[in-house]
């Protein structure tokens, strides 16, 4: 394996920049940015709202290598605006997928957004049609497409059904993966429904331990930035098909995981179904006992 310095293995992945991550993810010194800050790829639609920019758009992108072996990077900055995605934001990324697949090189995505930006609704929600698009056509070109989930804003919005189309997931404590974040669900269905300023319930609901029991994310990690790597070239390894066959069979997982859990008011009724023991103590685990209970969990049927 390639040496890392010592502030990888210190560094906290849900502190870190986005650029902080790459540079603690691939070999040392292997990174070159693609449309890099020096070019001023800006949104054209921020100025209009009076709202900042910053020349990047709030996501890198680049290629390097992984335990020497070529991969594509993309990481978004959870910092600006809340990662969200945006007209520019959305192309960077969807062109990186689509060179992917033509250079038949893996990617890995380090997630860190809320969903798409409300200022670029409609440029917004066309990108994520798009993004998801490039990872299914990449994917079925043969190039593994690895997520990695553990950010500050965590993985929410067209950013979750992006992660969806991922050929394999990759999450910590930290994270947090949902369609819906707290806050629209309150603002939506009501306080009674959801308290988005409960943060048990939200990491309880949305965080990366329930995500993992449930099938939800392949890969549970500390939040440590050695860790990520760690997970990231282990993920990379694993070839996973993507054709109708596949799609179909995940469906039928889906529909499964709604029928058994779909009644359940609270993750921990979940985890007691699924047999682990003292569900309630879930999560205050610390990550070597978590996943010895999670390995004794029932068949969690994986909703990927």
């Amino acid at each position: 394996m390639t040496a890392v310095t010592a502030n990888t293995v210190a560094l906290s992945w849900y502190e870190a920049s986005a650029r902080q991550r790459i540079d603690a993810l691939v070999d040392t010194g292997s990174f070159a940015e693609f449309i890099g800050p020096e070019l001023r790829e800006i949104s054209p639609h921020l100025a209009i709202f009076d709202l900042p920019e910053q020349f990047d758009d709030g996501i890198v992108v680049g290629c390097g290598r992984l335990d020497g072996a070529p991969v594509l990077v993309a990481a978004q900055e959870g910092r600006f605006m809340g990662g969200a995605f945006g007209e520019v934001h959305g192309a960077k990324l969807t062109g990186l997928l689509r060179a992917a697949r033509a250079l038949r090189q893996d990617v890995v995505i380090l997630f860190d957004t809320g969903g798409v930006r409300l200022q670029e609704a409609n440029a917004g929600e066309l990108a994520i049609a798009e993004i998801m698009r490039a990872v299914i056509e990449a994917r079925r070109a043969g190039v593994n497409v690895v997520g990695l989930i553990g950010g500050r804003a965590g993985c929410y919005g067209g950013g979750s059904l992006i992660a969806g189309t991922c050929s394999r997931l990759i999450i910590s404590e930290q994270g947090r993966l949902s369609v819906s974040g707290p806050e629209v669900i309150e603002t939506n269905r009501g306080i009674e429904e959801f308290d988005s300023r409960d943060r048990a319930l939200v990491w309880r609901t949305m965080g990366g331990k329930h995500r993992y029991l449930i099938g939800g994310a392949d890969i549970f990690v500390d939040d440590e930035a050695l860790a990520f790597r760690q997970a990231a070239i282990e993920a990379l390894g694993t070839k996973r098909s993507c054709n109708a066959a596949t799609l179909e069979a995940e469906q039928k997982r889906l529909e499964r995981r709604l029928q058994r859990f779909g009644e359940a008011e609270d993750a921990v009724e979940i985890w007691q179904t699924l047999g682990i023991d003292d569900p309630t103590d879930v999560p205050a685990l610390p990550t070597g006992a978590f996943l010895r209970a999670a390995n004794d969990r029932e068949n969690a049927d994986d909703a990927r």
